[in-house]
């Protein structure tokens, strides 16, 4: 494991102050937090569980599909048909039993016309089953493609992840510089303090001018008002990490941590092989999973060419002249259809469609394939910006960490200097501003150069 880097008490002294009644985050929490709460991980999530259950769904069509339908239906501009013995009831005592019998007759034979022109009052039930024999394949590749948008969503989980962390970790090293900043302003500002009263008692003994004085004053102004703003900064700094981890702000949370050492010379180089790069890189992978699903797009819309094959059977009750209420008892002669079928179906024509689907089809999978290319070329100018990045940050830290020593000798030798005359207080000012500079510049190559190892980890698929 790699040594950390931790910022010398010497220089800045502590990193953060450090509230009893504060939040604080490590590193590990940050991370760990961001993986769990990012809206961009939650919404990665949420799209991977319709992606799997896309595969439950495409199964489902291997399967049997069951209906069960019911229909309760009033028709209007018909008169509801009752039997009736009007004919009959005409007939005084004097009919004998053939009157009565042709009467009858009559009845039914009125009835039985009334019924010709429907009722309005009917009910329908049905059960029917259908099954899949052959479809020219497409519920195969609809399984197939369905398992490929699940590989795809949950290689977009993994990158997102991985986008959450490098943002997490970028603005985490961030928050730290700021906290350096603040804690180096401290320590110069408290060095001008006493620089100040130097000039003050140089200037009440006669020995130094008020000019000297005013110059003193100014630069303590100079040095709270840069600490004010970077203390706003870090306040800023630090809500805008909260938000990266999909926490609400809070006034007065901390974050506790170190930095990779440069020096320690204990880090791995990262392996810029283009061929294992791309390997790794889960962009491609899902880019080769999307070229996959487009491929089978295309059998699926050439499938409308070839015939279907459906087994299916029903069985339905139907009755067309009664109440919901008012069921008649099933009779398999009257009231119950029971059927079992094979239908084969076969698109002659339908107005040029399915050819300009396939057309379609092979056009989508030519633009993932331009996707593709592209985002290989992308990669290999991301590889390459990255490690010359990281080189150049790790040449910037041999130049800022020089330039702190000569700017700490220079304010040893100009204290010395002034304290017996030999130079102005303005030179000293310089001096005490120049070593807040030289530390300052430091921190930001050593941030700059921990944010370039983690970009090229990022760039390298190995983050």
């Amino acid at each position: 494991m790699p040594r950390c880097f931790t910022i010398p008490m010497l220089w800045i002294g502590v990193m953060a102050i450090l509230s009893s009644a504060a939040e604080s985050y490590t590193r590990e929490d940050v991370i760990r937090i961001a993986l769990e709460k990012s809206s961009d991980v939650q919404t990665a999530e949420q799209e991977y569980i319709t992606a799997k259950s896309t595969v439950s769904g495409a199964y489902g069509n291997a399967f049997p599909s069951i209906d069960l339908s019911a229909q309760y239906a009033r028709t209007f501009g018909a008169s509801d048909v009752r039997k009736s013995d009007a004919i009959s009831s005409m007939l005084d005592n004097t009919a004998d039993m053939n009157d009565r019998i042709l009467a009858g007759t009559l009845d039914q034979m009125s009835y039985g016309l009334s019924a010709m022109s429907g009722f309005r009052w009917g009910t329908q039930v049905g059960l029917t089953a259908t099954q899949i024999l052959y479809a020219q394949g497409k519920v195969s590749s609809g399984v197939k493609i369905a398992k490929s948008y699940r590989r795809v969503a949950e290689l977009s989980l993994e990158s997102t992840k991985i986008s959450v962390r490098y943002q997490a970790e970028t603005a985490f090293n961030s928050v730290l510089y700021l906290d350096s900043a603040v804690a180096i302003y401290e320590a110069s500002l408290e060095q001008a303090r006493k620089h100040f009263d130097y000039a003050k008692q140089a200037y009440e003994s006669g020995l130094a001018g008020e000019l000297d004085l005013i110059r003193a004053e100014l630069q303590i102004d100079e040095l709270q008002s840069g600490l004010e703003k970077t203390k706003k900064d870090q306040i800023v700094a630090r809500n805008a990490l909260l938000n990266t981890m999909g926490l609400p702000w809070q006034d007065n949370v901390t974050f506790t941590g170190d930095l990779r050492d440069p020096s320690s010379g204990s880090l791995a180089e990262p392996d810029t092989v283009l061929k294992n790069v791309l390997a790794r890189r889960k962009e491609i992978s899902q880019l080769n999973e999307s070229e996959n699903m487009q491929n089978l797009n295309i059998d699926i819309e050439q499938g409308d060419y070839k015939p279907s094959l459906i087994l299916g059977g029903s069985i339905a009750y139907a009755n067309g002249d009664n109440r919901w209420n008012g069921w008649d008892a099933p009779d398999w002669d009257k009231n119950i259809d029971k059927k079992v079928y094979l239908a084969l179906t076969m698109n002659l024509f339908n107005g040029m469609q399915t050819k300009e689907k396939v057309v379609q089809a092979k056009s989508s999978l030519r633009k993932t394939q331009i996707q593709k290319e592209t985002a290989e070329r992308g990669i290999q100018l991301e590889v390459e910006s990255s490690v010359n990045t990281w080189e150049n940050a790790k040449r910037q830290i041999e130049i800022r960490k020089r330039q702190v020593s000569l700017a700490e000798r220079n304010l040893e030798l100009s204290e010395a200097a002034y304290h017996v005359g030999k130079i102005p207080q303005l030179d000293l000012l310089d001096a005490n501003m120049s070593l807040r500079n030289a530390k300052l510049d430091y921190m930001s190559a050593v941030v700059d150069w921990n944010n370039a190892y983690s970009a090229l980890l990022k760039a390298t698929g190995e983050y």
